[in-house]
């Protein structure tokens, strides 16, 4: 009885955990990203988000969903703050939402590392999820601001795990996935290429099932 009694304690007094993953994706508008190819972006992300195996595991986890627009300095932006994914319903609202997301940015530089700061700033409103992710995508290294090796520091001190996203040009170099490898991604993060942005709603259902997905043994 006694027994009994203190795991029924434990149970009311003990607070259930929000969350298991706060995922951040931080979009790159910079000025290498025309048109039709933000277009691709936004309509992927949105695909990705319309996928029922996706949607499945968002609302498994009641995972926590933001997009960050980036591009030079001083220029990051929250477009789409913090929402629960509780069920289908909230993961089809948010697939609308971003098919029609506006540009934030245009016609600027990419600094990754400032993106990766303010990304990390956003956390502080979802502390109760177990697991803090930034999903970073985009199409050239950085070429301003130059902080990107120290955001990544301040990320791996902060327990935020950082993936990527390489948008590369067809053909078989892979300098962008190198960058990213290279300078942003945190230890025991990874880096999926697209081919083109045509690639990109492949690479981002597939990176959010892989990031999502909860680990065998």
């Amino acid at each position: 009885m006694l027994r009994a009694l203190v795991a029924l304690f434990f149970m009311v007094s003990t607070p259930a955990r929000g969350c298991d993953t706060a995922l951040l994706l931080a979009i790159d508008v910079s000025g290498s990203i025309d048109a039709s190819e933000y277009a691709l972006q936004v309509q992927g992300l949105s695909a990705a988000l319309r996928d029922p195996e996706v949607a499945g595991v968002l609302v498994q986890g009641r995972v926590a969903l933001a997009v960050v627009q980036w591009s030079g300095p001083g220029r990051q932006a929250l477009v789409v703050p913090w929402r629960r994914m509780t069920d289908a319903a909230a993961v089809a609202s948010l697939a609308t939402d971003a098919a029609r997301l506006p540009r934030a940015f245009a016609a600027s530089d990419t600094a990754v590392g400032e993106a990766i700061f303010f990304a990390l700033e956003q956390f502080e409103a979802v502390p109760d999820c177990a697991r803090h992710v930034i999903d970073i995508s985009g199409d050239g290294p950085e070429n301003a601001g130059f902080t990107v090796g120290r955001a990544r520091s301040a990320a791996e001190a902060a327990g935020v795990a950082i993936n990527a996203i390489a948008i590369e040009d067809p053909g078989r170099s892979s300098p962008i996935t190198a960058f990213y490898a290279r300078w942003a991604i945190t230890r025991n993060g990874f880096v999926m290429t697209a081919r083109g942005l045509g690639d990109y709603p492949a690479a981002i259902r597939a990176k959010l099932m892989r990031e999502l997905a909860k680990p065998v043994g």
